[in-house]
């Protein structure tokens, strides 16, 4: 590494950016956050402005407080960032856990039929995933849809900003509903189905050869969970369960999402809900003066079943 230059990964999530440096015996050396808003522009919409990640993003490297070796990148997935010819961007990010694409992904169960889509890609269409927020696009705003030239999720939006490079990892590229997860590269078929260029798609490489993988693929492998027989809980905005599969071998009713992971040749089933620690935070937002600490203090008192308290996000 040179003159011992640290390493760095950077993680472009929902609420802001996290960036750490290690040294190359994996020592951390410095740590830096900064965050930015997200936007409801109507109910069940959430959208973020790509420059915001790309500012936090500069601010939170130079907090670091050292020139890295190497960058390595995370990040939120499924996220839409539709850039023209010149690699701009036309309009706000739509993110993972915008609800709007309803109608969008029930066309998408339609146009390639449920059983093969789920073969396919390994999971059926969400309202969270990249494919129908462009069929919503294509419906809804159609003069910004006929501006695309190429899409991005959000951490490769940084890499381009900090590379000039288009490319996506396929971790996070089967998170798009446009990817043959079994075969880990963009689905023809799919693509036919839907209507959209496979040219407005970036190259698909390994994460260990482009240095990337979605939020939770990431997270994983810094748990250790890389072969199967492990299993993570993680409880971050949204709540993941999260173990290695042996094959690609998608749950046939989908009540699971199967993903390529980070280890190459492998792939993952996660359990997902898109409100776990985010809900917590709603409550400590409503009460005001009351702390976390505070709060997880007093509902450990109760049993569980509350007495029959149900709080849906």
């Amino acid at each position: 590494m040179a003159a011992d230059r640290p390493l760095v990964g950077l993680a472009v999530g929902t609420t802001g950016v996290k960036a750490v440096a290690i040294s190359s015996r994996g020592e951390v050396l410095a740590s830096a956050e900064r965050g930015y808003r997200l936007s409801t522009p109507q109910p069940g919409w959430a959208e973020q402005d790509p420059e915001d990640w790309w500012l936090a993003s500069q601010a939170a490297l130079a907090d670091l407080g050292a020139e890295p070796a190497a960058i390595g990148l995370s990040g939120q997935m499924h996220g839409l960032v539709a850039l023209d010819s010149s690699d701009r961007v036309l309009r706000p990010a739509i993110l993972w856990n915008d609800q709007r694409t309803a109608a969008e992904c029930a066309e998408i169960e339609e146009r390639i039929g449920l059983e093969r889509l789920i073969e396919l890609t390994g999971n059926r269409a969400l309202t969270g995933f990249t494919a129908p927020k462009l069929l919503w696009l294509r419906r809804h705003e159609p003069q910004t849809f006929e501006q695309i030239h190429s899409i991005l999720l959000p951490k490769d939006y940084v890499r381009l900003r900090l590379t000039g490079e288009h490319a996506i990892d396929a971790a996070d590229a089967s998170g798009t509903l446009l990817f043959d997860v079994g075969k880990r590269r963009w689905s023809s078929e799919v693509l036919d189905a839907l209507e959209i260029p496979e040219a407005w798609l970036p190259p698909v490489g390994e994460s260990t050869e482009i240095a990337g993988a979605g939020d939770q693929a990431a997270g994983a492998l810094g748990a250790g969970i890389d072969r199967p027989g492990l299993l993570s809980v993680v409880l971050g905005t949204s709540g993941v369960v999260f173990a290695v599969l042996p094959a690609y071998r998608p749950d046939p009713e989908a009540r699971l999402q199967v993903f390529c992971h980070a280890v190459p040749g492998t792939w993952h089933a996660m359990g997902v809900m898109l409100s776990a620690a985010g809900s917590l935070r709603w409550l400590h937002d409503l009460l005001g003066s009351a702390g976390y600490d505070e709060l997880l203090d007093e509902a450990a008192d109760w049993q569980p079943g509350v007495e029959g308290l149900m709080f849906q996000p």
